[in-house]
């Protein structure tokens, strides 16, 4: 069989609801947005719709909806859908990425000893070696002793400013 002949046979019915199913999972993501996301979409009214009622509907309504939902993207340009989408959530994946990077400078100044003070002065130029030696200071002693961790979200959000 040459390849023009596979491009002519209609698609599995396995591949079908496989494509079904990536639609009502986009659906899924679109519901899970705040109204106001949702305008920066293109697409039609009817969709715009049944999302808003989904968000409001439990359970079973909110399975049979989604369904609908993913009937109606079959008529969308499923790809600007996807891209608006990526254009939205790239800026809370870069937040988490920066949230995380502050919990390891963190973790690791407070495990590590002047090794890891020295590193992270000299990664972040702007940081008070003095300042930073206190607050670590202060976050163990409260680890010891078992007192609530003031210090550690102090020391936190001196990090944080310094990253930002």
């Amino acid at each position: 069989m040459k390849t023009e002949d596979y491009e002519e046979l209609p698609k599995s019915k396995s591949q079908v609801k496989r494509e079904m199913q990536a639609l009502r999972d986009l659906g899924k993501e679109l519901v899970d947005l705040p109204a106001g996301e949702l305008t920066k979409f293109a697409f039609s009214d009817s969709l715009y719709d049944a999302i808003l009622l989904a968000q409001h509907s439990k359970r079973e309504a909110l399975r049979r909806q989604l369904q609908h939902i993913g009937k109606l993207l079959r008529e969308e340009d499923e790809s600007s859908i996807r891209q608006t989408l990526a254009q939205i959530s790239q800026p809370k994946r870069e937040e988490v990425q920066i949230f995380h990077e502050i919990e390891q400078w963190r973790d690791r100044l407070l495990d590590g000893d002047d090794a890891a003070i020295n590193q992270f002065v000299s990664k972040y130029s702007d940081a008070d070696r003095q300042h930073l030696r206190q607050l670590l200071r202060n976050a163990r002693k409260e680890q010891q002793q078992e007192k609530p961790p003031k210090s550690t979200r102090l020391l936190f959000q001196y990090i944080r400013d310094l990253i930002s």
